[in-house]
């Protein structure tokens, strides 16, 4: 598997974090560094004959935790060629979570999985994807205990932690903020694919 990282330059090394800010100045930079470090991560998968999913986690009852199945539902309709777990009309969320991933592993053989998901971060990061190496762990941010999963997994910060009971996070997210994020997700995504193959 690849390792990622961030250098000053935005590329990517090791395991360190990759920040994408949208609507910043560097935006497209930062897009297509990580849609070139995706791509990388499909073509070794290709490689070693492992089917390639993505897993987006969430719920659309509420609008914080609606980005994994809006991302779902967008490369969906763009008929990414990859199986897509979690979208607005079948969502992955806490309920169906382990059921989804005993599904995953007994249609795939050592699949590659990214998983999506939002999350909650401090102010700075707020309107931010980050993405790592390595497993996704969905429901910590409201203290939910979840399973993790994912080899690598993409985290889009909706909102910040204050003093409010942390429920009132996702209550109190915009409709905006979720949306581009999710945009920006699937711009890297997309972006990873072979030319003719892009949305």
């Amino acid at each position: 598997m690849c390792s990622l990282f961030r250098d000053p330059e935005n590329h990517l090394q090791d395991s360190t974090p990759f920040y994408l800010k949208p609507g910043g100045k560097t935006e497209e930079n930062e897009i297509a560094a990580l849609s070139l470090a995706i791509r990388d991560i499909i073509g070794q998968a290709s490689g070693e004959d492992r089917e390639v999913v993505f897993l987006c986690i969430g719920s659309d009852r509420y609008v914080g935790d609606s980005l994994g199945p809006l991302v779902g539902s967008m490369l969906e309709d763009g008929r990414v060629p990859f199986k897509v777990y979690g979208t607005l009309k079948d969502p992955v969320h806490a309920f169906n979570l382990k059921g989804t991933i005993k599904e995953i592993n007994r249609q795939f053989t050592k699949p590659v999985i990214f998983s999506i998901d939002a999350s909650l971060g401090t102010k700075e990061e707020a309107g931010s994807v980050i993405f790592r190496d390595g497993p996704l762990k969905p429901g910590k941010g409201i203290e939910k205990v979840l399973p993790s999963v994912g080899d690598y997994h993409f985290a889009g910060v909706v909102n910040y932690i204050d003093p409010l009971p942390t429920s009132q996070f996702l209550n109190d997210t915009r409709l905006y903020t979720v949306m581009t994020l999710a945009r920006a997700i699937v711009k890297v995504i997309t972006g990873a694919l072979p030319h003719k193959e892009q949305l």
